[in-house]
């Protein structure tokens, strides 16, 4: 996203909104590695980076969390 602020920190909400996937799949897909690991913020709120969301969002397919290419 050209407009991006650098290291800017999506919540949950915003996620789903941009990725389309359901809560329970973008979990499933984080616990398998597929969608980039959340960061814990504060005791009760976790969030992902913007910049590796829209990663994800130019190239799910083949997105791993360990960078490597299937």
């Amino acid at each position: 996203m050209s407009g991006s602020i650098p290291g800017k920190i999506l919540r949950l909400k915003t996620v789903l909104e941009r990725t389309g996937l359901s809560r329970s799949t973008l979990y499933r897909k984080v616990q398998r590695g597929t969608f980039p690991k959340q960061l814990r913020i504060s005791t009760r709120c976790a969030g992902w980076r913007e910049s590796e969301v829209e990663a994800w969002l130019h190239n799910p397919v083949s997105y791993s969390v360990t960078g490597e290419q299937r």
